[in-house]
């Protein structure tokens, strides 16, 4: 009896609702599942499972990409890729941060700008392409305009709602304290939604790097998307696959690294969490 009650136990702390994990078995099942995925993988190409033309080993991707870099300068590719992906995504916030903060704020410019973002949020970035290079043509600025619009509208509306969320007593309290009202926006409300702006910020990035694949198809000669759309041409399957791996990678890395900032910036969240 003893002994089952500690086997129960055992499995009550594997599952367990909302009760967190240690640092260590968090980075501990991370790596599983990726050397579970990467050994399956494996397993289908040396026994036969796949077409190797199409789908070439782990072990070829990353030889194909350790050549891409050290032979054919796809660090500048890389290097191009993420200066559009900031560049659009700044631009992006810069707008997106004030007017989703007012919109959330006040009641009167949501009813204002809110058909109209939600109109746009609703439509595809890529169906934009064709007008985009009629307007722009086959420079920078089409890819960038497609990034630009794949995240803008989700990102307002995000803000919007995390802000309309702010506790309503900490405004009520600084109202009752004779604050003015842009006082009480840029003191109370701000500090407030910062730390779901973060977040909001976090998440609408990753959502750009989906997209840049698809830009780069716009008359590009630059770029991870580019490369990979000219590796298709001669069905090399292995630097598509190098060029997915490498997205892939990059997307975790700024993930990681907001997910640093906002403890930086934010250690108190943590300390709420415990």
């Amino acid at each position: 009896m003893e002994v089952a009650s500690k086997s129960s136990a055992y499995r009550a702390r594997w599952f367990e609702f909302l009760t967190p994990t240690s640092k260590r078995w968090r980075l501990l099942l991370g790596a599983t599942v990726w050397v579970i995925f990467f050994g399956l993988w494996e397993m289908a190409v040396l026994w036969g499972w796949v077409n190797t033309l199409l789908v070439p080993s782990p072990l070829e991707v990353i030889r194909t990409l350790y050549e891409l870099f050290a032979e054919r300068g796809f660090l500048s590719d890389v290097g191009i890729s993420i200066a559009r992906i900031l560049g659009s995504f700044l631009v992006a916030c810069t707008l997106a941060i004030p007017l989703g903060i007012l919109m959330g704020s006040f009641k009167t410019v949501e009813a204002f700008f809110n058909p109209f973002v939600s109109a746009w949020r609703y439509l595809p970035a890529p169906a934009f392409i064709p007008i985009l290079l009629m307007w722009f043509g086959t420079g920078e600025l089409p890819k960038l305009a497609l990034l630009f619009l794949g995240v803008i509208f989700f990102l307002i509306t995000l803000i919007m709602d995390h802000t309309s969320q702010v506790r309503a007593e900490l405004i009520e309290t600084a109202m009752t304290l004779g604050g003015q009202r842009w006082q009480i926006l840029w003191t109370v409300v701000v500090p407030a939604v910062l730390p779901n702006i973060l977040t909001s910020m976090r998440q609408m990035l990753a959502i750009a790097w989906t997209y840049l694949v698809i830009a780069e198809i716009i008359a590009s000669t630059t770029g991870i998307g580019a490369m990979m759309m000219r590796a298709r041409r001669f069905l090399h399957t292995d630097e598509i696959m190098a060029g997915i791996l490498i997205i892939g990678i990059l997307g975790l890395a700024f993930d990681v690294l907001f997910r640093w900032l906002q403890r930086v910036l934010f250690p108190y969240l943590d300390q709420e969490g415990h």
